[in-house]
């Protein structure tokens, strides 16, 4: 006879909101803190983090000057990508006996190229109840001011530190036609806008999103030709915090061979690359030395 089973998230949020001290399962909470505006805080996240167990932070010192500013005292924890492998089982083994605790980073939601993935992933695998407590977001953030499509968009986060890296994985980016949103470090932002233009092209559309929420926030939509003049002379656009939202590449779509890479891996296992260029193009149409030269790409030769 089948029995029905609480969901695990309705467990979370019922003893989070519970002062019984003999609650056998722990909940991992994952919190999103302001990116910015402390005010942005919502007042499900203030609630959480006073009740939870423990808080793991990305830094404890940057997290330390947002919770006192609520009047948060709970115990904070280290958890960053430095000392994950340690802390992870141990705060699994605090889950596992009933403890609850919050998941933050230094802004935002967590995870979002933020420490945490394996925390979350193993709170999984040892069957612990994990439950989202939402808020503020860069990329989401951006991407509603930036004024691009927004039905359809890849977050991509940081490219590559190296020119080479960088320019390789632009180059596999060139085609996709949703719109694509970056972070960028401010030491490099110069340097990723102009390898951008020189492979997405000049006239790309393209909205800066800089310090987002905060005094000098910066919300300018241009083409990344511009782009790349406009942060090249201002020194002050090469500081905080940077999301580019880039448009689409709609050009020529159908003639796009970025659009085949599933049928040319798949040749490829078979195949050597001229042959499996060569029997794309009779396939989809589109010229040889094109598909070709996006074989090399894909394949990193």
């Amino acid at each position: 006879m089948l029995q029905s089973v609480a969901n695990p998230h309705t467990v979370c949020r019922s003893m989070l909101n519970s002062t019984s001290s003999d609650a056998s399962q722990g909940c991992l909470y994952v919190v999103a803190t302001p990116i910015g505006n402390l005010n942005d805080i919502t007042s499900h996240a203030i609630d959480t983090l006073k009740q939870v167990d423990i808080i793991a932070c990305e830094d404890t010192r940057t997290s330390g000057k947002l919770l006192s500013n609520f009047g948060i005292d709970t115990q904070t924890w280290a958890y960053h990508e430095h000392n994950s492998a340690v802390q992870t089982p141990k705060l699994i083994e605090m889950l596992q006996t009933g403890k609850r605790i919050a998941l933050i980073s230094d802004a935002g939601t967590p995870l979002v190229s933020d420490p945490g993935y394996q925390l979350v992933q193993a709170a999984h695998e040892a069957d612990v109840s994990v439950s989202p407590v939402v808020g503020a977001c860069a990329a989401i953030a951006a991407l509603s001011v930036a004024g691009l499509p927004s039905d359809k968009f890849s977050f991509i986060g940081f490219l590559p530190a190296k020119t080479h890296g960088r320019v390789k994985q632009l180059e596999a980016l060139k085609g996709r036609q949703e719109t694509l949103i970056f972070y960028e470090a401010p030491h490099r932002i110069v340097a990723s806008v102009t390898d951008m233009t020189q492979v997405f092209g000049a006239q790309r559309a393209v909205t800066l999103c800089r310090e987002l929420t905060k005094t000098f926030e910066t919300v300018h939509k241009t083409t990344l030709g511009e782009l790349a003049e406009f942060v090249a002379d201002d020194p002050n656009q090469q500081k905080g915090e940077i999301v580019l939202v880039v448009a689409g590449n709609t050009a020529n779509a159908d003639d796009d061979p970025s659009q085949h890479d599933v049928l040319l891996l798949r040749l490829l296992e078979d195949l050597p690359i001229k042959k499996a260029a060569r029997l794309a193009s009779d396939i989809t149409g589109i010229k040889k030395n094109a598909l070709y030269e996006r074989t090399l790409v894909i394949t990193g030769d």
